[in-house]
């Protein structure tokens, strides 16, 4: 049984084990918290917290996710103690002399990170902020000072704020956390950018990603395993299409949490995954589940729970549950939960997965025929101002207002409102990208679009302050450069065009042949014994048709050039 203590006002849990002490402090703070003009400070201090502990004979580290913050150990007491105290003592007095080197380390960690494609899934769901800042690189750390390190520490990092566990029957004699007074904080409310669900997108990925936001229960965590187990039946052992075929059930840290199911896929069987995977979504839909599976569910359950040492593995869970707010079941408790689940409790659960479902789908296959719903990709309206053609030519245009920008063409638009900017890079060369709460990104580079300086000053003025990030040059490289004029292939119409030229040139043509025989034949001054009887305009009004034909079969021979027609 886990029980309850505190430790200098810090709410302490503890469940003893066997072997080493595992000890962890926790935090209700993570990138849920950040904004993106801030994102990555948490992380960033929790390196920085880290620095000063050294190397040590025993294991520790530190993490972050989306609503908390673990320092955590493996050791003896004394190692414990020695290490918590170091912690404590860092959080009051961060060693921010390392703040660039610690960046620079974020950064070399954040280029060795594999990103799949279950990590796009926050972003689509809940935008540029929140909950979807998970998607999002580290954006923030070029613009973070000391100051806001610091300041971040003594808002977040607080004993009201924190859990202490321990694998132990009681504290470690000698620990001491020093940290500052403060509040409890609660999880960020939830932002949406899915105006219907169910829904879906199309990414360049090897496989299927659903995700779904259900209320936290029981019988939502034993829905995610069976729906594993229907998965890995029908999509490997069955179809043959997938090699991997999993699902996940995560708390978001409030009365929901999320559930998240994989498969692989070669490119020649994406089809075929997709059309087993929805299949399956269907199947669960409407009740059909294999009473084996709901069984043996429950028996992985039971052995987890009866296990001597299960309260002392749930200790991390426990943590984050105290720190939200939700309640924290006893073994037993959550053992007569699991065995009270029915097959009617799936099908409501698969029902309710299904309509808050969001579906990542592989590029060039839709959704559409299973009743889902293209998720936005465009924005519905764009920004008044001024419209910049590219350099290069094209459709496109952009457009810079006194609300926000935009790049327009004929059927879409992508539009940043400066009030709604989560956040605006900007680099030496002029380069400027905006990316709204909503996830809409749009690139402005006056290598592309021939912006003023002052337009560019206009953009930077107008975005809030806190959110405009001036970033490092970038490689010469990686400045977008404008595309070569190419010329149009020519259509019907432009040939149709060459054609009536060429006609009014040989219709001139002619006219001015007939003219000349006409002034040969019926000038009287074509007599040498009359030439000083010659008519003047004669000679002027052929030189006139002259010049005109002569304009006209130039004028054709260019066009016909320009559009390659020979």
């Amino acid at each position: 049984m886990i029980r309850e203590t505190e430790v200098d006002g810090v709410q302490t849990l503890l469940a003893p084990k066997g072997g080493p002490v595992v000890a962890g402090l926790t935090f209700r703070v993570g990138r849920a918290d950040e904004t993106l003009a801030t994102a990555g400070i948490t992380h960033l201090l929790e390196h920085l917290a880290l620095h000063n502990v050294g190397l040590g004979d025993y294991h520790y580290n530190g993490s972050t996710g989306s609503v908390v913050t673990n320092f955590h150990l493996q050791g003896s007491e004394d190692d414990v103690v020695k290490h918590l105290i170091a912690v404590c003592d860092a959080l009051a007095d961060l060693p921010l002399a390392r703040l660039e080197t610690e960046k620079g380390i974020l950064r070399t960690e954040a280029a060795s990170r594999k990103v799949g494609a279950i990590e796009s899934m926050p972003l689509w769901r809940y935008g540029a902020q929140g909950h979807g800042l998970v998607s999002y690189e580290e954006l923030g750390l070029p613009r973070l000072t000391a100051d806001d390190v610091r300041e971040w520490a003594a808002t977040w990092f607080t004993r009201q704020n924190a859990v202490l566990w321990l694998t132990a029957d009681q504290v470690p004699a000698g620990l001491r956390l020093n940290l500052p007074e403060g509040t409890r904080r609660p999880v960020p409310q939830p932002s949406s950018t899915l105006p219907t669900t169910p829904a879906y997108f199309t990414e360049h990925v090897n496989g299927v990603v659903f995700d779904a936001v259900v209320r936290r229960r029981s019988a939502a965590s034993v829905f995610s395993a069976v729906l594993e187990r229907e998965m890995y039946r029908s999509l490997r052992q069955e179809g043959g299409y997938s090699y991997t075929a999993n699902t996940s059930y995560d708390p978001r840290g409030d009365e929901f949490a999320t559930i998240t199911a994989y498969a692989d896929a070669l490119p020649d069987k994406q089809d075929a995954v997709l059309g087993a995977f929805v299949d399956v979504l269907a199947k669960l839909q409407v009740g059909r589940f294999e009473q084996a599976d709901l069984d043996s569910v429950r028996s992985q359950a039971e052995e987890v729970l009866r296990h001597d040492e299960s309260d002392a593995a749930r200790l991390p869970a426990a943590a984050m549950n105290a720190l939200v707010g939700q309640p924290n079941l006893t073994a037993a408790e959550i053992l007569d939960e699991v065995r009270a689940v029915t097959i009617d409790d799936l099908q409501a659960v698969a029902t309710e997965a299904t309509g808050s479902g969001l579906l990542l789908v592989p590029h060039g296959l839709t959704a559409e025929w299973a009743g889902f719903t293209p998720a936005p990709t465009f924005s519905t309206a764009a920004v008044d101002g001024l419209r910049y053609q590219p350099r290069s030519g094209g459709a496109v245009r952009l457009v810079v207002g006194a609300e926000g920008v935009s790049l327009i063409d004929a059927d879409h638009a992508l539009t940043v409102r400066y009030a709604e900017c989560a956040i605006a890079l900007a680099w030496p060369d002029g380069g400027r990208q905006l990316i709204g709460l909503d996830g809409i990104s749009v690139r402005v580079e006056p290598t592309v679009f021939p912006l003023k300086p002052d337009q560019l000053a206009r953009i930077d003025t107008s975005v809030p302050r806190a959110n405009l990030i001036r970033m490092p040059a970038r490689e010469q490289a990686a400045i977008p450069q404008p595309k070569p004029r190419t010329p149009a292939p020519p259509s019907r119409g432009s040939k149709a065009g060459l054609i009536v030229l060429i006609v009014l040139a040989s219709i001139v043509g002619m006219m001015a042949a007939l003219g000349a025989a006409v002034i040969l034949v019926a000038d009287p001054a074509n007599n040498p014994e009359d030439a000083g009887l010659r008519d003047p305009s004669s000679f002027t009004l052929l030189g006139i048709l002259v010049l005109v034909t002569a304009s006209f079969v130039l004028w054709a021979v260019h066009v016909a050039r320009m559009r390659k027609i020979t």
